[in-house]
């Protein structure tokens, strides 16, 4: 497999790094993990989506204290994709899991369109050709893995850590993949694309996934009582039929799901029993979506869980001495500022309070607030004040009545009162800070794909090696071994490659790691090591369904 980006890293002065001291609250040294090289390597790889150093600052401003992710801050990292500055979460979640950079929407797949400069072009033969991911390398290891997310489970960026899909979108692949991929852990919302409904990613393919998970020995669990209660070593949470609550939110709107922190300690209390080790994904959703809508309370809101979780991963990597810890966020958002036009010449004059205190007065999002707002508004002044924006004029009030954006409006209200800019509501193109622990940890300036190399090395493969076992072209494979081949699309929503030869018929449906085997007075289903992957021109199954052929 060819590498897809030439690159070279530049380490930054660890002076820089710990320049967090100057915000008056001291800095932690870093406690270095030991390396034991007889015991099993983990990594727990930490992704708060869409989160901005202005993120990061106000949610420490706010809690008065360090962030747990302070002690470990260590560097910085690049997060362009193959045709932009500025990052989708999906070329984003491919590079930081792959090692490959790639295209807009794109999950776990090689680009067509390389503009990008330093990013190496891709032979169009290749174009969106499967890559395997640190998830499937650690797999193969035989180690225990797991997904934490606060959004679906099927959104782009615990998607880049365990599907393949030509787009984000496309919530039925991605779940049936990640039901087929064997993760011994999956926790967060997404319920409503493992099952046929009238929803808006309900299966259209008349599949319902929760029973092949309840064939494959999962504790399929739903609310917080029952993830904590469980003692399995195969677990699925649905604690959403879409995405989880805010944090701030959660106790008032679904106080029947779990908190990040604890969703990432059962999954590393369970995965840590795996004698061979194990692999974490862990995602903060939701930092990117209030930053999308500028809603400071939400962004610090989940940053302040998204750290909580952190400490519980740091916790468990000092205690265990060969537990590599990888914190960062996969592109920045909003251009969030603390300071805007209103502090344009009395900046230096301003405390700290007067930005944090408005804030302190809201106790809910404004997404939360907004959920026990009355169909006719007649409570909009008890709503508002959820958001802390209190002492509202008659007129004020009047206005957000008649507001067709008002989620917009209130946002803007309250962070004109704590004097907090945006520059945009959609991602940005900066540096993001790298936070790392552990041994063979990541440091300096680098590139958001060197990261996947970094934890593929250190739990000891090699990820082209990988994805050359993984995923190879069927149509091409086959023929060579003298097969005629042919994608039966009988069923248009489950595409099956078939491959016959003499008296032999393999089927491969897509998305699954199955492979249905028909030979002279036998036929027996056969599990692969790997998922089939259709890019919408070609199918790309693992070696191991080609041995099939003999």
């Amino acid at each position: 497999m060819k590498n897809v980006l030439r690159k070279k890293t530049a380490i930054v002065s660890m002076a820089a790094v710990v320049a967090f001291s100057s915000l008056g609250f001291g800095y932690n040294h870093i406690t270095e993990a030991k390396n034991n090289q007889n015991e099993p390597t983990n990594v727990i790889m930490m992704v708060m989506d869409g989160t901005s150093a202005g993120a990061t600052s106000l949610a420490r401003w706010y809690k008065g204290e360090n962030l747990a992710m302070d002690e470990i801050v260590i560097g910085g990292v690049r997060t362009h994709s193959a045709e932009s500055a500025i990052t989708d979460s999906a070329p984003a979640a491919t590079a930081l899991a792959t090692g490959h950079k790639s295209n807009d929407k794109i999950v776990g797949l090689l680009p067509e369109l390389v503009s990008t400069p330093g990013v190496e072009a891709v032979d169009p033969e290749d174009a969106f050709k499967p890559v395997a991911n640190v998830l499937e390398g650690a797999k193969l290891q035989g180690k225990a893995t797991g997904i934490i997310s606060t959004s679906e489970i099927q959104h782009a960026t615990p998607a880049g850590f365990s599907s393949h899909a030509t787009h984000r979108s496309n919530y039925q692949d991605i779940a049936e993949q990640q039901v087929y991929q064997e993760i011994d852990v999956v926790l967060g919302g997404g319920k409503e694309s493992l099952l046929p409904g009238e929803g808006k990613n309900s299966r259209v393919d008349g599949e319902d996934l929760t029973k092949v998970l309840d064939e494959k020995g999962y504790d399929f669990v739903e609310t917080r009582e029952e993830l904590l209660q469980t003692n399995s070593d195969k677990i699925w949470g649905s604690f959403a039929p879409s995405a989880l609550a805010y944090d701030f939110d959660r106790e008032t709107t679904s106080n029947h799901e779990p908190t990040l922190a604890e969703m990432t300690e059962k999954a590393i209390d369970t995965l840590s029993t795996d004698e061979d080790g194990f692999f974490l994904f862990v995602e903060g959703s939701k930092v990117d979506w209030a930053a999308h809508a500028n809603d400071p309370i939400g962004i610090i809101s989940d940053v302040l869980a998204f750290d909580d979780a952190v400490q519980e991963a740091l916790d468990f990597a000092k205690k265990d001495g060969n537990t590599m810890v990888i914190a960062v966020s996969d592109h920045g958002n909003s251009g969030i500022t603390m300071g805007n036009v209103n502090t344009n010449s009395n900046y230096p004059e301003i405390p700290v309070s007067t930005y944090i205190d408005p804030l302190k007065k809201a106790t809910m999002t404004v997404e939360g607030a907004l959920k026990q707002l009355n169909d006719d508004r007649s409570n909009m002044k008890e709503v508002a004040e959820l958001y802390g924006l209190d002492n509202l004029t008659e007129t004020e009030i009047e206005a957000l009545k008649a507001s067709e954006s008002l989620q917009a409006d209130m946002s803007k209200m309250l962070s004109n009162r704590a004097n907090i800019g945006f520059s945009t509501g959609g991602h940005t193109g900066e540096d993001v800070f790298l936070y790392a622990y552990g041994p063979s940890k990541p440091y300096g300036l680098v590139d958001n794909t060197d990261l996947a190399k970094t934890m593929a090395s250190f739990l000891g493969f090699d990820l082209n090696k990988t994805t050359d076992k993984l995923f190879v072209n069927a149509k091409e494979n086959f023929e060579q071994r003298g097969f005629e081949t042919r994608i039966d699309v009988t069923d248009e929503n489950n595409p099956v490659f078939i491959a016959e030869k003499n008296n032999i018929r393999i089927e491969l449906p897509v998305n699954k790691n199955i492979a249905h085997v028909t030979k002279p007075n036998q036929s027996y289903t056969k599990t692969l090591d790997g998922v089939t992957v259709y890019n919408e021109k070609d199918f790309y199954v693992s070696e191991s369904a080609l041995n099939l052929s003999k």
